[in-house]
Order: C-alpha cells, then structure tokens, then sequence
C-alpha cells in the first residue's frame, strides 16, 4: 500500500454521512421487542410505572438515533418518534397474529411461548415489522439496518418495503427472500428456500413493480422461485416445493414439480 491509497480512504472518510452503529440501532429494536414480548426475558417482573419508564426511555433512544443520523437531518424526529409507538399496539396485534399462525401452521410448536422466544421466523418477520413501520415513516436507512440485521442472525431476507399482510408464518426460513415490492396477503405460508424474486431489470426500472403478489392463504413449499412484477399467485392456492414460476396462476391452483427419480437397489452396488 502507497500514500495514494491511504489518502484516498483519509479523504473517503469525509465523504461518510454519520449514521450511530449498527449495532446500536439493532439493540434499540430488539430491547423494545423485549418490552412488547416478555417471552422473550427471563423472570419479567415490572409494575405499570416501570413498565410505562422503560418505553418512555425507548422512545428517548429512538429520538437519539434519528438525530444522530445525517439522513433524518431534515425529518421532524420528535413526531416520527411519537407515531411510531402510539403505533404499537396495532403492530404488537399483528406480530401476535404472526406467532400465532407459525404456532398452529408447525406441527412440532408446543406454544407461541416457543415460537416468540425461539422461532427464526418469527424474529425475523418481527424486525421486518418494525422496519415497515418506519419506512412508512420515510426515516431513512434504519429500516434496511433493521432487517439486515434480522437477516445476518437468521438467513431470512425480508426487504422493510415488502408489504406482508397478517398471519404470516415462514417455517424453517433460511434462504427465504422476499424482494422490496413483493405483496403479500393474509395467512400466507412460506418455507425454507423460498425466493419471492425480480426478473433481470435495468437499473432505471428500479422504481417499478419488480415483484410477484401472493394472495391469501397461499402455501410455498421449499425452494419454489416466484418471480416478476407481473406474476399474481391467486389465493388459496398452493405451490409445491422446487417450482419455477414466472406467470400468473389463478385461485385455487396447486403447481408442482415432478422431478425424475430413479431407486437403485445399493446392494448389487456393494
């Protein structure tokens, strides 16, 4: 390494907008997913007064955060702030529908004390709500951070800006990939490896629908692709594990993949 180069990262530094550390900000949402699920604590035990002190406190945080990040520079924090948790009971219903429909959709659950404190979906899909809730804010930045962060501890990959109706249950969920303009409706049923994906696009049609729509009650079995802006899976319907699919489908269709598979007798091998 030269001085040419040094001076080009001294020089990058300058360029950075401040933004306070990911860390920081993932640890503001998951203290606050602490106070809306005490399933997640061991031995929670406050009264109201505390209770009403420690979201106060919360609140403080996320104020904190947004004025320390260069991109709410021009955003009215203190109101942001004040929306996103008078919001909370309506998003800590739907997260609750949310544990819910993974509880009665996993036939090993024993409770919805297991999935809110042990579930990979169930995380996941719980900072995907926060994140939703403050792009719909228009903060910048954090939604993403938020859901990365759900992401890098879970492998389920949830862009804040999909819109996700209630009951949503992803079984298993590593490698599920749900794209920024994706649709989804109630009581949707997603497994591991699923990709709710864009076709190849330009760049300049980043701005337009790139994602499919999935209607109610919709089941997507392991390592099925839907891709396209275009693509409406009807609902109740139900797409098997392994498909490819880039075109519409009407209500109560079931697609599957029928692979080839041969059995061979190990014995004459041995």
């Amino acid at each position: 390494m030269n001085d040419e180069f040094f001076k080009y990262l001294h020089d990058k530094q300058r360029e950075i907008a401040d933004v306070p550390p990911n860390g920081e900000i993932a640890a503001w949402a998951l203290r606050l997913l602490d106070l809306l699920f005490p399933e997640r604590q061991t031995h929670p035990d406050r009264n109201m007064e505390q209770l009403k002190a420690q979201f106060a406190q919360s609140e403080k945080e996320l104020v904190n955060i947004l004025n320390r990040t260069k991109a709410c520079e021009d955003c009215n924090n203190g109101l942001i702030t004040k929306q996103f948790y008078g919001a909370l009971p309506e998003l800590h219903r739907v997260m609750h529908t949310d544990a819910t429909a993974i509880y009665e959709g996993d036939p090993a659950a024993t409770s919805t004390f297991e999935v809110i404190r042990t579930y990979p979906g169930f995380f996941a899909i719980a900072l995907y709500r926060f994140a939703h809730a403050l792009l719909t804010l228009e903060v910048p930045l954090l939604p993403r951070i938020l859901t990365e962060y759900g992401h890098s501890q879970t492998g389920i990959d949830i862009h804040p800006a999909a819109a996700i109706g209630e009951y949503f249950c992803i079984d298993h969920g590593t490698g599920v990939v749900i794209g920024e303009t994706a649709v989804i409706g109630h009581q949707v049923k997603v497994y591991q490896g699923v990709t709710l994906g864009a076709m190849s696009v330009e760049k300049f049609l980043a701005n337009t629908r790139r994602h499919p729509t999935i209607e109610d009650r919709v089941v997507i079995y392991a390592g099925a692709t839907i891709l396209g802006g275009d693509t409406i899976i009807g609902h109740d319907s139900v797409i098997g594990g392994n498909v490819w699919l880039t075109s519409s489908i009407p209500p109560y269709t079931t697609v599957y993949h029928q692979p080839t598979v041969k059995i061979v007798d190990s014995k004459t091998i041995h």
